[in-house]
């Protein structure tokens, strides 16, 4: 008889997991109770112009093309990875920007034109970070269980990376002198919502993945991605349903059996959940299920902060920024305090814009345009009245387009679309609307989040940026496939991909070839 496995949520992680799945032989179903797939990183149209809701770039794309290949695909088939050059360009608001080349030596002169004296350390940094990866990649591909994981031998190798007491940016003031370069390769803290002087100086490894490996749109959007996905699920002989929110979860004794959701009943041997953690222990188990991980030890967790959000659907070309444009304010700490301390809104924010018309036309009707505007915001306490202070705060970062050069934007709107953080938490319930999920300090981390054979429940699995190893496309794929494995394991049923160590490249292996993936942005 098949094994009969559930998936709560078609995000990244619930799609991956479906497809690994699907090759052990079990009969596979996805709920989603949206009418598209991706979750957080879904694809947004309207009139004509197509917004990614989420993530808006491609990071080391390996790893699923990793799971793919598994399915006996190509990823490159399927889907049209551009790898950009120059990576971002960043504003800083106390003065000066700098565009950052994929090419070393290109960025090394950008460097020095920039901060005479630091771009001597870039290799340096480079070489010490590939080390750094190489050391952790163990860490990321395996499963961890309890405290006495961390005795294993990998992970006692790694340990002389770790230096718990450094922060990212102390750790890259060992390379480069200057405040605003250590920001060009800190800021990247963000993607995990936290502050790069009190992220772990591990993470110095994501903006060396971006260096390493590069950065990628995937043609159609990070949703086409998605779709793709989806698509080979299907032809696997998984079965998605759209718009079908799970209402219960049926237990017996502390074993998940099955879920309930306004259309049916469908019984499982395997749950994996997808949906946000928090709000799915909130929403789907009871509280005295719950030893580890119940609503009081939630309450205490640190969780990541929110993103106030416009996607602008413009008439004409906006030939001021490039496809990644970061505006970094002033005040940098105190931009970052204002959005930890979730007191208030940031005075003066810094933001991400993307316009991925310049390299992607047919996201927006001839001669249109879209921009994708991110501000970084305290995650919700009940502080911030958001239905008052929507307006004002989109006034205020439409001033700070004018400022990075776009001309007449208020103007030239056709189509707009605001989230803040209600909406996360609300329309897409996000606890908190804590958009990067629980925070990725030291204490959260490894045994200490929530395991991916989740510890408090049978039978299920968690898969997404709540579980180890994180948040992050490439992670998510890689806990994708811990997950599943240890499901497969768990009912007896064939694993035919390589797992754990044996992962072939795995998240931190070797970069994928020019060949495969060089279609590089006009």
């Amino acid at each position: 008889m098949h094994r009969r496995v559930v998936i709560i949520g078609a995000g990244p992680g619930g799609l991956a997991s479906a497809i690994l799945l699907a090759l052990t032989g079990a009969r596979v179903t996805v709920l989603e109770r949206q009418q598209r797939v991706g979750g957080r990183s879904a694809l947004m149209e309207a009139e004509g112009f197509r917004f990614d809701t989420g993530p808006t770039f491609f990071l080391y794309p390996r790893i699923l093309e990793e799971i793919f290949s598994a399915a006996g695909r190509r990823l490159s088939d399927t889907v049209d990875l551009i790898r950009l050059d120059p990576l971002y360009r960043l504003v800083f608001e106390g003065g000066g920007d700098l565009r950052v080349h994929a090419d070393p030596t290109k960025l090394a002169a950008e460097i020095e034109r920039f901060a005479p004296g630091d771009a001597r350390n870039l290799q340096r940094f480079l070489a010490d970070n590939r080390a750094k990866l190489q050391a952790f990649r163990p860490v990321l591909e395996t499963a961890f269980n309890g405290p006495a994981d961390l005795l294993s031998g990998p992970i006692l190798k790694a340990l002389r990376w770790l230096n718990p007491h450094r922060s990212v940016d102390a750790d890259l003031a060992r390379y480069f002198r200057d405040p605003r370069i250590r920001l060009a390769f800190s800021f990247q803290s963000k993607y995990l919502g936290m502050s790069p002087f009190r992220c772990p100086s591990l993470f110095t490894i994501l903006s060396f993945l971006e260096h390493e490996h590069g950065i990628f749109h995937p043609r159609g959007g990070c949703g086409a991605v998605m779709e793709a996905m989806a698509r080979l699920a299907r032809e696997l002989g998984v079965e998605i349903r759209l718009g079908e929110t799970v209402r219960h979860i049926d237990f017996r004794g502390r074993r998940a059996v099955g879920v309930r959701t306004g259309q049916g009943e469908y019984p499982c041997d395997g749950l994996v959940i997808n949906a946000d953690f928090a709000k799915a222990m909130a929403t789907l188990v009871p509280d005295d299920l719950r030893r580890r991980w119940s609503d009081a030890q939630i309450a205490r967790k640190k969780f990541s902060c929110s993103t106030f959000m416009l996607y602008l659907g413009i008439e004409g070309k906006v030939d001021e920024l490039d496809h990644h444009t970061i505006l970094l304010a002033e005040d940098y700490a105190r931009n970052l305090a204002e959005i930890e301390a979730c007191r208030e809104l940031p005075r003066r924010p810094s933001l991400y814009v993307q316009n991925a018309c310049v390299t992607d036309p047919e996201l927006a009707p001839p001669g249109c345009s879209t921009l994708y505007v991110l501000v970084p915001v305290g995650h919700q306490r009940g502080h911030i009245d958001w239905a008052a202070e929507a307006p004002r705060y989109r006034a205020l970062v439409l001033r700070r387009l004018e400022a990075l050069g776009v001309r007449d934007v208020e103007r030239r709107i056709r189509v707009e679309r605001t989230i803040t953080p209600v909406d996360w938490a609300d329309g897409f319930n996000i606890h908190r609307g804590a958009t990067f999920n629980l925070a990725h300090n030291l204490s959260q981390m490894l045994h200490n989040r929530p395991r991916n054979r989740f510890e408090d429940l049978d039978g299920v699995y968690l898969v997404g940026g709540g579980t180890h190893p994180g948040s992050g496309l490439p992670v998510i794929f890689e806990g994708a496939r811990i997950s599943a494995r240890l499901l497969a394991e768990d009912l007896g049923l064939p694993v035919p991909w390589r797992g754990e160590h044996g992962a072939p490249g795995g998240v931190l292996g070797q970069a994928p070839t020019k060949e495969a993936y060089s279609r590089e942005a006009a």
